[in-house]
């Protein structure tokens, strides 16, 4: 079916699609952080704007909306990487940002921890799709550090990673300030 330019009506449906459902996933998201995971189907529409059978229409269950939430902001934090190292004034930069977009994401999972942790079948693939994107990234911004002069060299990017996401467990304590900890360890690679 084409338009009145002669355009196929079909793909513009389906970047339209694409955009509410990553504003539906964006609006989770925020959600996900005030609220936990458990936050009302109405709470997530009304910040993205839409029907709560517009939701349902593209996740049908909770799990769904979780396991896609959690995609959306592995592939954002993946995405991030390689657009770091090109805009960022050193590698080290590049590296020190997109560490600080990874705790973010760590730390604003309110709730998924737990439901990660589930028997639901949706949930299972999660952690190897986590790896699978973000290592790689991270190892290359450490490769490019470390080939720059700027921190040690041989830092494992997973090593890394489990111990960023170590120092992220008890942040919402109003005492704690997992982001300066993790500023330290950062600032620790650094070749002196």
């Amino acid at each position: 079916m084409a338009g009145a330019s002669g355009e196929s009506v079909a793909p513009r449906r389906r970047a339209d699609a694409r955009r509410n459902e990553k504003a539906l996933l964006d609006a989770a998201a925020s959600v996900f952080v005030v609220s936990g995971v458990d936050a009302p189907v109405r709470e997530i529409a009304g910040k993205a704007g839409v029907g709560v059978g517009t939701i349902y229409r593209h996740f049908p269950t909770r799990a769904d909306l979780i396991v896609a939430v959690y995609r959306h902001q592995v592939e954002a934090c993946a995405e991030a990487g390689p657009a770091l190292l090109a805009e960022s004034a050193t590698p080290h930069a590049a590296l020190a940002s997109w560490i600080d977009l990874f705790v973010d994401f760590l730390v604003t999972k309110h709730g998924l921890a737990e439901a990660l942790q589930s028997d639901q079948e949706a949930f299972q693939t999660l952690h190897a799709y986590f790896l699978d994107h973000l290592v790689p990234v991270c190892a290359d911004l450490l490769d490019a550090a470390a080939t720059a002069g700027e921190i040690v060299p041989d830092m494992d990017a997973l090593v890394l990673m489990r111990g960023i996401g170590n120092l992220c467990i008890g942040a919402e304590s109003p005492r704690y300030d997992a982001r300066r900890m993790v500023g330290l360890v950062i600032e620790g690679l650094r070749l002196r």
